[in-house]
Order: structure tokens, then sequence, then C-alpha cells
């Protein structure tokens, strides 16, 4: 699953999720921007894989800012003269919480982040991946695809649903200049965002739900690893998937469909 030579970016690339996709494909040869807000998290990430013999530059760049998401891409293009993969990581759970208990401003920031930055972030790659064809990958989730019980995430939720619609929608006007786009939806991952989540009033309205002992069938409970979705990462990346687009992958041991 070679992405040898291949140009990278990776949003929300300097811990979790995006973190281990970024390591994952400097390894096997592709050069990676390391995308984020926090300066110094993304020069550490970079930093760390340029020392284990790999190529990458860090990227500081708020991604619900089309201005900054233009000069990011333009950065990255600039500095290695294309652009082949990327992976739409970035996001934020936001608040979760009952219809009444959510502001417009906690609805606002979710979908400014989530789902504008997505937008962004291909907007602005798009014209560099149809030189040469490329791989588009974008994180969304299990919550608005198979499972709904999770009271309060409706924002969340939309944003993650939606970001199927634009994938599929994407497939078909990129599949001519040989882009795919591909969405992977992780369940329970061990990662940083859910300590992000701010959580109001939920157990008010939340309806009672009873699972198996463990609730992740494949792992009797036990959450998958960041470095998972980076293998699914590289294999959507590689040429070993040449002929999946506007496809979404649950990588999440089944939990899905038993909470869905």
């Amino acid at each position: 699953m070679t992405v040898r030579g291949k140009v990278a970016l990776v949003t929300g690339g300097a811990s979790g999720l995006g973190k281990a996709a970024a390591q994952r494909l400097a390894r096997e040869g592709a050069k990676v921007a390391v995308l984020g807000r926090s300066d110094d998290e993304n020069r550490q990430v970079a930093d760390a894989i340029n020392a284990a013999g790999g190529e990458s530059i860090p990227v500081n760049a708020d991604i619900s800012d089309p201005a900054a998401m233009q000069r990011a891409v333009e950065q990255v293009v600039g500095r290695w003269g294309r652009l082949d993969i990327v992976f739409a990581n970035a996001g934020i759970n936001g608040v979760w919480a009952p219809l009444e208990d959510l502001t417009p401003e906690d609805w606002q920031k979710t979908i400014n982040i989530n789902l504008n930055g997505t937008f962004y972030t291909l907007k602005y790659a798009a014209p560099h991946l149809k030189k040469q064809g490329g791989s588009i990958i974008i994180t969304s989730s299990v919550n608005g695809t198979r499972i709904f019980s999770n009271t309060g995430a409706t924002a969340y939720s939309c944003t993650k649903a939606a970001q199927v619609a634009m994938a599929k929608m994407l497939a078909l006007e990129l599949a001519k200049h040989k882009v795919r786009v591909n969405v992977i939806c992780p369940g329970a991952i061990e990662s940083q965002i859910d300590e992000n989540t701010e959580k109001r009033n939920v157990e008010r309205e939340k309806e009672p739900v009873e699972f198996p002992e463990g609730e992740i069938p494949l792992t009797d409970g036990v959450p998958g690893k960041a470095e998972d979705v980076g293998d699914l990462v590289l294999f959507l990346a590689s040429d070993q998937s040449k002929h999946i687009s506007g496809t979404e992958i649950w990588i999440d041991g089944a939990q899905s469909l038993l909470q869905g």
C-alpha cells in the first residue's frame, strides 16, 4: 500500500486520528503536511516524523476560516509542488444538549468547524488534486450515519451525516479527474475528542437503551486505537483502493450495528 512520493495534507494532524494517520502515511513514504490550530503541536508531530526519517511540515490554520485554508493549501503546494492526498479529519464534538438547551451559538460553532471546515478544505485542495488524480478521505462518525441514540448530539450528528452527502456528491463530480472521495466512520476510538465534549442536561431527555456487556462486539468492549484508523487511511490513500469512491467505511468493531 505504497504512497511513496505523494503529498498528503492531514487536518487535525497534531493529535488523535490525524496524528496516527500522518505518521502512518509518512512511514510509507508520503510527504505530510500536519495542519492544526496549535503551531507548537503541529511542529512537534512534524519534527517527530522528520526525526524518524520521514518528510513533514507543520501548517497552522483554522479550518473554519476559508482564507486561512486557502493559504494553507498554497503553502503545501508551494513546498512540494503538488497535492495527492487529503485527510479531512479535523472536527469537534461540540456541545451535546437537548434541542431547547442547544443555543444557536453552540449549533453554529459545530457547523462552522465540522461542515464548513470540511468544505473549505476540499474546495481549495480540489484544483491541485485534479491535476494528477488523488484521494480524499473524510472523517465522519458512527453518529449521524448509523447511531442516533446519543441524545443531544444533534449538531454533531447533522454535520457527520452531511459530510457523507458531500463525499458522495464530490465522488461523482471528481471521478473524471481520477480523484476518489471516501468517508471513514469511527466508533469508539482512543483519542482526545471526547475530552472536548460539553454535555448539557443530556440525561434529562435520554431514552434508556440497554446493550450486552461491552458494547463493542468485536473486541469485548475495548475501543479501537488511533493506529487502526491510520491503517484504514493508508489503504484509502493508496492505489490498493483505486476502484473505491463515494463509500462509507465504518471502523467500530460492529459497535454501530449493536447500538444503532
